[in-house]
């Protein structure tokens, strides 16, 4: 539908459209360029505090998958008025505690009547122009990335479905709450090919678009992707987003899998993620100083889950 809608055409338009990419880069000057993105959904999680806070966090993330630095957004908001607004409110303060926590001012917003909840943020950040990251520069030989663990959306279809219990709720909020500003910055440092954040299209869905802006395949070794402890135990007790299944069937040409691995593995590897973690693609002789910068800052999550490939066959190959 997307490509039949008229593509913007201006020199500097340094990202745009063409390569389904996190955020639009549009160069002010030869040293500045502007960022900018959007983000909204619906709560993924009971508590309207940590639904914000999620949301904006996620928001956000666009800008640092690009090496920005995100700086001013405005609040999106679909709100019903059946509900209290203390709901509201409590949804609003989650967001700006977040964006303060990110050094971002909130500086305005929009609200509309809408029978189910919505939130989320536009933010605009700054960059180089010269000095940001795209989904595709990644190279063959490339290392990949991960700095979040998956399983975000098996766990907060479990909350829905009352399958979770609360110890893993409260960590999913956690696993969701993180910044991935340290992880940008880390990446920056390290002088990285490529990167993305890891949200609804799960981690093989943005590796492909990865690769597909690229030119390239990729290999992930499932023994080497962290994933949350209990998730695994909700997939297996059919804690599945619609999303989720999407994902899995639009990847069914796409994806080479290796012999023996299962159905659960396959739904958690495209399990649809909010506020995921960066996926970063860097050379092989950048890798750990990539480790490094990343430990250095905190990042919790340092995980070398594959290599990208020279293409050929399906893009995307999983082995055990």
């Amino acid at each position: 539908m997307l490509r039949h809608l008229p593509q913007p055409s201006d020199p500097n338009l340094l990202l745009g459209l063409g390569t389904d990419d996190d955020a639009a880069i549009y160069r002010l000057t030869d040293e500045l360029a502007l960022v900018q993105t959007v983000d909204v959904f619906t709560p993924i999680v009971d508590d309207p505090y940590a639904f914000g806070a999620v949301a904006a966090a996620n928001a956000l993330s666009d800008v640092y998958a690009k090496g920005g630095r995100p700086l001013l957004a405005l609040n999106v908001v679909g709100f019903p008025r059946k509900l209290p607004l203390d709901i509201l409110a409590a949804i609003l303060r989650g967001g700006a505690d977040k964006a303060a926590e990110a050094g971002v001012l909130i500086v305005g917003g929009h609200s509309i009547d809408d029978p189910e909840p919505k939130y989320g943020l536009a933010v605009t950040g700054l960059v180089h122009p010269g000095r940001f990251v795209t989904n595709g520069g990644a190279r063959p030989g490339d290392a990949i990335y991960l700095t979040k663990p998956l399983g975000t959306g098996v766990i907060t279809t479990g909350i829905k479905q009352e399958k979770t219990p609360p110890a893993l709720a409260a960590e999913v909020v956690r696993v969701m709450n993180q910044l991935n500003r340290a992880a940008s910055e880390a990446m920056m440092d390290a002088g990285v090919h490529a990167a993305t954040d890891v949200t609804g299209y799960g981690l093989l869905g943005h590796l492909h678009e990865m690769a597909a802006a690229s030119g390239v395949g990729a290999r992930v070794s499932v023994a080497a992707v962290p994933i949350i402890d209990g998730a695994r135990t909700l997939a297996a007790a059919g804690a599945i987003a619609g999303g989720t299944a999407r994902n899995l069937e639009w990847l069914a040409d796409k994806v080479r899998w290796a012999e023996g691995i299962d159905e659960v593995t396959r739904l958690l590897l495209a399990d649809a993620q909010t506020s995921g973690g960066l996926l970063i693609a860097v050379a092989p002789q950048r890798a750990g100083a990539l480790e490094a910068a990343l430990r250095t800052r905190g990042v919790e999550t340092v995980a070398r889950i594959g290599e990208v490939t020279a293409p050929a066959g399906p893009p995307l190959a999983v082995d055990p």
